[in-house]
């Protein structure tokens, strides 16, 4: 049964924390209205080992529905895998090989229990159905959707104006995901906001099998700690779920103050009264670096313990972790002064890391620099807008962001 302690407003407004568009909530109403679990369903390429902050956005979304008593499918799609995914891409992803999947799909499954309860979620594999889908079935599967209807997905559209190759098989990706809320009698469908096509789909899918059709839920994309991009690796604008204590403290600590009360809104489980109340305090004068710290310290303590939130910011002073940072770290500001850029030993000089531009030199010659963890050369350089964390050999550390 649903927990009957939240009313139908409390479910719904819990259920819209976060989200970008509910397709349609007037289903969402009807459906919470029948006063059953519901069976939610979020599906997850397994096409990387590790999850990062973003990923957590509908995870979150997910635990939510969970504290509300509905049943959580969580969907990995090793079959849909060696498809690959064509939303939001300009060519055609290379599939994984079993050997990639079994392994992202073991670690993904233990990161998510950082978040999700084990015992009341669902890990099921979409192999497991189409694993024994003939040739006839695949085709008439296919035959369910037009042509030019996949062609008014955005992402295909423009390959298709841009002359960019689509393989048949990636026409193939949005149906199959569809048919996986059939097998499972999808009651909602969770994903971010680059999945709508494919949450659409399978409400289409299902009105023609004769099922109920699902609602879609679908989450923002969460920005990076640059302010501007979707959080991602490759980026190095990210907090990963596997950071070190100390490393994930600092890095929520250097966020702009513009993400705050998004990162509160999609990260923490504060209720918005209590979210609502610290954005006040912030306005009034509250230091936004002691607002960060109660966020710190409270995925910290999810991701790891209640001993490791309570000691991150003992860090600094203490022997680091590979890739750690010390927590009060310096922020400068540097001009480019009618320069297109600074170089690396420039801005050792000016933002005070080295004690002239022979010792920046050296320290550059002997690898001790290193820019966002990674060692640079004399060429290295930075332009307008750039923000970076410079290490200048073992104990000096600055922010720097070029104006």
């Amino acid at each position: 049964m649903t927990d009957h302690s939240y009313s139908l407003e409390e479910q719904i407004a819990l259920i819209q924390r976060g989200t970008q568009e509910i397709l349609s909530q007037e289903d969402l109403v009807d459906k919470l209205k029948q006063n059953r679990p519901l069976r939610i369903k979020a599906g997850f390429d397994p096409t990387a080992p590790d999850l990062h902050l973003g990923h957590t956005v509908l995870i979150n979304k997910l635990k939510h529905f969970q504290d509300l008593g509905h049943e959580i499918y969580f969907l990995i799609g090793d079959y849909t895998a060696k498809i690959g995914d064509p939303s939001g891409k300009n060519t055609t992803r290379p599939p994984l090989t079993d050997e990639q999947i079994k392994a992202n799909a073991k670690t993904y499954a233990e990161q998510v229990f950082k978040i999700l309860d084990k015992e009341k979620t669902r890990v099921v594999f979409n192999s497991e159905w189409f694993n024994d889908m003939s040739a006839a079935d695949m085709i008439q599967l296919a035959s369910q959707q037009t042509v030019s209807r996949m062609l008014e997905r955005d992402d295909f559209s423009k390959r298709y104006a841009a002359q960019t190759p689509i393989s048949i098989h990636e026409f193939l990706y949005p149906l199959v995901q569809g048919y996986d809320s059939i097998a499972l009698k999808a009651d909602v469908e969770l994903g971010g906001t680059d999945q709508t096509f494919n949450l659409l789909m399978g409400r289409t899918l299902q009105g023609r099998y004769g099922q109920e059709p699902q609602v879609c839920i679908t989450v923002p994309i969460l920005e990076g700690l640059d302010g501007v991009n979707k959080m991602s690796k490759s980026l190095g604008n990210y907090v990963a779920i596997y950071d070190v204590p100390g490393t994930m403290y600092q890095k929520i600590l250097s966020m702009p103050d513009t993400l705050i009360r998004r990162y509160f809104e999609f990260l923490s489980f504060k209720p918005m009264d209590e979210v609502e109340g610290l954005m006040e305090e912030m306005e009034k004068g509250r230091n936004p670096q002691e607002i960060k710290r109660i966020l710190a310290e409270e995925l910290i303590e999810r991701f790891h313990d209640a001993d490791a939130a309570a000691n991150a910011h003992k860090s600094a002073g203490n022997v680091l972790a590979d890739g750690e940072l010390p927590v009060d770290l310096p922020e400068v500001t540097l001009a480019l002064e009618g320069q297109d850029a600074l170089f690396i030993a420039q801005i050792l000089n000016q933002a005070g890391l080295a004690k002239n531009s022979s010792s920046a030199k050296d320290m550059i010659k002997r690898g001790a620099v290193k820019v966002d963890g990674e060692v640079v050369d004399g060429g290295f350089s930075l332009t307008a807008g750039q923000i970076v964390v410079i290490q200048a050999g073992k104990k000096a550390y600055a922010k720097v962001t070029v104006g």
